[in-house]
């Protein structure tokens, strides 16, 4: 690897699996090639949070590893993600006086702003991951996006905090050391999966992104520009396997190769036999029980997600939909139920924004990996020689991570803000 190479790796730490991306950034500043992936099974972790810190950091040693012989570089660092239902998204406001009528407002007070409109409202036990500002009020003019720069006496803004428990960022954080990576940015699963997979306008209309993982399913709704929610629900592909298993009669390995290959939802014509070999032994089953099984847990799944869009306001009011990633959304015939359970538009997402070949990386799955990337190539976060984690820098273009609101007007729409229309 040359010295001077520059590079975006993205580190999706989730349950059941590692993934990892690697994106090759040119000095023209356009689009980031992809030239490494990697993934491993994972262990150690619980919906979404580590159990224990050995599993994991075995599991992103395999991954990196893995990219790291593909793409011919060393990686030292990355932009991970975090999950788990202990990501609570809060609304938020606070209000300072920022000095005589024509002082210009500055990075210093709107920072002063964010620790003012989250002091008291977010428990000490937790780390405030993003503060994404819907808008500001100066000396009562109201729907200011940037007040930077701006005259008046007194600043008000309302906003969106998004938060998570600071014991389960701490494991995260560790097992990614003991794998010798720095996770300098953390992000929630679900925001990166949305980086990869949303544009502008459907941002801008209103629009939810569901990221069905292995044992969790992140739900995060956007609409005018802004991130307005998110939240984290305890059950994913991890529970459709175990249902499979139970009610064929089988093993989980059986029960997990059935549902990725066979599973539909909708209509089949007629029940036909379906089977697997594993090792040497075939295992066959009937059509319509494996579909039975996994349409009444994806009906569960979904009665639940319906109950998140409710709490957000949302239910029913997204005219971009609803767009779905994760392994799940692999699931033949998913969209259209999803349509029909919630009552919204809605399509498997796949992610975008990157140039270069790489197999399997343009699939629901590897959404969250490619989101990281994406959004730390446009923060120019990666290169060969990364220096140590700044936990309290925002910069232009990058992706809602562990930062501050000083410098970044609206965050989720600066992670937009780069995209190539």
């Amino acid at each position: 690897m040359q010295e001077n190479s520059r590079y975006a790796v993205g580190l999706d730490i989730g349950t059941t699996t590692v993934r990892c991306v690697v994106g090759h950034l040119d000095d023209s500043g356009g689009t980031p090639t992809i030239v490494g992936v990697g993934s491993a099974p994972n262990t150690g972790m619980r919906k979404g949070v580590v159990s224990h810190l050995q599993g994991p950091s075995a599991a992103i040693d395999k991954a990196l590893g893995e990219a790291e012989r593909v793409s011919g570089y060393q990686v030292d660092a990355a932009t991970v993600s975090i999950n788990g239902q202990h990501i609570l998204s809060t609304k938020a406001d606070g209000m300072i006086a920022v000095g005589a009528m024509d002082h210009e407002v500055n990075v210093e007070d709107i920072a002063r702003l964010e620790e003012v409109a989250t002091v008291g409202k977010i428990p000490a036990n937790r780390e405030v991951l993003q503060v994404v500002p819907h808008d500001y009020r100066l000396d009562g003019q109201d729907n200011i996006k940037d007040p930077i720069g701006m005259t008046g006496t007194r600043l008000e803004v309302r906003a969106n905090v998004v938060s998570v428990l600071l014991p389960h960022l701490n494991n995260l954080e560790k097992a990614a050391d003991m794998a010798k990576v720095n996770a300098h940015t953390i992000v929630p699963a679900v925001l990166a999966a949305a980086r990869s997979v949303l544009d502008e306008s459907q941002v801008e209309n209103g629009v939810a992104v569901v990221d069905i993982g292995g044992s969790t399913t992140s739900v995060a709704v956007f609409e005018e520009g802004d991130l307005q929610f998110v939240s984290v629900i305890p059950v994913g592909g991890i529970n459709i396997t175990n249902d499979l298993a139970i009610g064929l009669k089988t093993d989980p390995e059986v029960a997990e190769k059935v549902k990725l290959t066979h599973a539909r939802l909708g209509n089949r014509d007629g029940s036909s036999g379906v089977s697997v070999k594993i090792g040497k032994q075939t295992h066959s089953f009937d059509s319509s029980d494996v579909d039975e099984i996994v349409e009444a847990r994806l009906e569960e799944v979904f009665e639940s997600v319906q109950k998140e869009l409710k709490r957000a306001g949302k239910s029913g009011q997204l005219p971009s939909g609803v767009v779905l990633t994760g392994g799940t959304a692999n699931i033949r015939g998913i969209a259209d139920f999803a349509k029909e359970q919630l009552g919204l538009a809605a399509r498997v997402g796949k992610p975008s924004g990157f140039g270069g070949v790489a197999d399997g990386v343009s699939t629901p799955e590897f959404a969250t990996a490619v989101g990281l990337m994406l959004g730390e190539a446009e923060g120019d976060l990666g290169s060969a020689n990364t220096g140590k984690r700044n936990k309290n820098v925002a910069k232009k273009g990058t992706l809602p991570g562990k930062s501050s609101l000083a410098g970044a007007t609206s965050s989720v729409k600066k992670m937009f803000s780069r995209f190539k229309f």
